[in-house]
């Protein structure tokens, strides 16, 4: 496994590769990997002759100061997982690689990147774009690898991607669960045990929500009340947001007739916690 920390030699390296005429799989993360990552990368490796793993915590992405110096930074370990993957690349940028003194550059979306997170978090969405197009252009993919538990971000990436021509093909791939639920997140780590517990909550009220349009409730305001109130009930839990969104546009729905996201935002002992689930009413097909 090759180790790059620097876009000139990470540009090369990809040059050689596809000029040999093998097709490059990315996997963007920031790091701290669990089996969710994995899952990232075994999907890459369906899908092409190499597969590069990025680890960058990126500063630009933060909106708070405390939550980028807290996000965990196991690199060793990491290298370690990745090799044990089968991964054929790891870019490990610092922070002075991809932003040098003088950077003032930026990429943005519009309209995708107003609700849920960020209306909860401005800027967010800039700094994962803009550092995605980094990423992009350090390692030149074929095709980009994004998990569906940040839904609104692969949502936003997809439209970048399509919006600047960037020839890449984006892929999705299902959230993947701890046993009781609880998607897998490099930041559960944070949690203590009574944080941990109480964090069920989050699948809970996804269940509760699907459960009641399987039982024919179709008005959003009900379908969201019943997930709110499972959050409600957890006195260790608090709601940033909780909506229901068309899965192609993201704008707000007040009638489940097809397939909608169902987007949470929950703050757990001071670790804020995202997840989704795609709400189908019964005879749906799509």
């Amino acid at each position: 496994m090759t180790t790059l920390t620097e876009p000139c030699p990470m540009q090369a390296w990809a040059d050689a590769e596809r000029a040999a005429g093998r097709r490059i799989a990315l996997v963007p993360t920031m790091g701290a990997l669990h089996d969710g990552h994995l899952a990232l990368v075994a999907e890459a490796r369906r899908r092409a002759e190499r597969v590069v793993v990025s680890v960058f915590v990126n500063p630009i992405q933060f909106e708070r100061r405390d939550d980028f110096e807290q996000y965990p930074r196991p690199l060793d370990d990491d290298l370690r997982i990745c090799a044990g993957a089968r991964v054929d690349a790891v870019y490990a940028p610092s922070a002075a690689a991809m932003y040098p003194e003088g950077f003032q550059s930026a990429v943005e979306v519009a309209r995708l990147t107003e609700p849920l997170c960020g209306a909860a978090r401005p800027g967010h969405f800039r700094g994962v774009t803009t550092v995605v197009t980094k990423l992009f252009h350090a390692v030149r993919p074929d095709v980009a690898v994004f998990g569906e538990k940040d839904y609104q971000q692969l949502a936003v990436i997809r439209r970048m991607t399509a919006d600047l021509d960037f020839g890449i093909e984006i892929v999705g791939v299902a959230t993947v669960r701890e046993p009781d639920g609880l998607a897998l997140s490099s930041r559960n780590r944070r949690l203590g045990a009574d944080d941990r517990a109480a964090a069920r909550c989050v699948p809970r009220a996804l269940d509760a929500a699907a459960d009641v349009v399987r039982a024919g409730e179709r008005r959003a305001a009900a379908v969201v009340a019943r997930a709110t109130a499972v959050i409600g009930a957890e006195g260790r839990a608090r709601l940033e947001y909780a909506e229901l969104r068309d899965p192609e546009t993201l704008a707000e729905v007040t009638e489940v007739a097809g397939p909608a996201l169902l987007a949470l935002a929950v703050w757990v002992g001071g670790v804020r916690l995202i997840d989704n689930r795609m709400l189908v009413p019964e005879g749906d097909d799509r």
